[in-house]
């Protein structure tokens, strides 16, 4: 007969466990002997390794006082559906270790080959790190919302850097993030990035330039790029004169509408100044 600790130390498990198991039914109390103690046999070793088996597949402890109580078919057709269910959790954990690995890939984090290539094909080209970083930042919600636009974005932006003119904007815009205010450099690459993408959309039409990604979803990328790069919402700034506004989705400026605001504010301000 076994004491309480050698009952705990046959099965593998803390006494603590034991007496758990016997508060929540699972386990019989022995009754105690004349000298104080409960005893335990051989058959209650048995007993306790399979509520510590099944407690250890995680099945619910309501579960195993059920498991414990069912005859062998149920038992075996029970211990069939939790091995299949461990065998998905198996399968499940290791999906995470593949991510998990491509933590240590960098660009692979999250983003599609193509993508990744488009990544490299910018390193390549002599575009500056911060810009490739942002690049990259901003494509992974884009892969993540729309999965299925990847490779028509993609195919676009693959034509989109084989102009030189463009890639020219990206070289003299990674010059130009260590600048600030009204730098030339900064005014310089306005005027580079107005004629493109005027050029563009006299060719390609404005959807093209500005894109159909949803709003909400551009206004959340461009804080990213003007969080990652400030000067870019200068430069932002500095088109918008120049008849364009946005940076993930860009659009014409209603030069009409704008010319009209800046008439009201001017009468405005002569108002605020003129003598009375």
């Amino acid at each position: 007969m076994l004491t309480i600790g050698e009952l705990a130390s046959y099965a593998g498990v803390t006494v603590r466990a034991v007496r758990h198991y016997h508060a929540k039914g699972l386990l019989p109390e022995p009754e105690r002997d004349h000298s104080g103690y409960r005893r335990y046999d051989a058959g209650t070793v048995v007993e306790l390794i399979k509520i510590r088996t099944l407690t250890e597949a995680g099945v619910p402890l309501a579960r195993v006082r059920e498991l414990l109580q069912a005859d062998a078919d149920e038992l075996a057709a029970a211990v069939a559906d939790i091995d299949k269910r461990l065998c998905a959790e198996i399968q499940e954990r290791q999906r995470h270790r593949e991510r998990i690995a491509r933590l240590a890939a960098g660009d692979k984090l999250a983003l599609p080959p193509e993508v990744v290539e488009f990544l490299e094909r910018l390193r390549a080209l002599g575009v500056d790190e911060r810009i490739v970083q942002f690049e990259r930042d901003g494509w992974i919600p884009l892969a993540a919302r729309a999965p299925e636009r990847v490779p028509e974005w993609m195919a676009r932006k693959r034509k989109q850097i084989a102009d030189p003119q463009l890639i020219d904007f990206y070289l003299t815009l990674g010059q130009a993030l260590d600048r600030a205010g009204d730098n030339p450099e900064l005014v310089e690459l306005a005027d580079k990035m107005a004629a493109y993408i005027t050029r563009i959309a006299d060719e390609q039409g404005d959807d093209y330039v500005g894109g159909d990604i949803e709003p909400p979803l551009a206004a959340l990328l461009d804080t990213l790029a003007f969080d990652t790069a400030p000067p870019a919402r200068r430069l932002i700034e500095l088109l918008k004169k120049r008849g364009w506004t946005g940076w993930t989705k860009l659009e014409r400026v209603d030069q009409t509408r704008s010319a009209a605001g800046t008439r009201r504010s001017r009468a405005v301000a002569s108002q605020r100044i003129a003598p009375s």
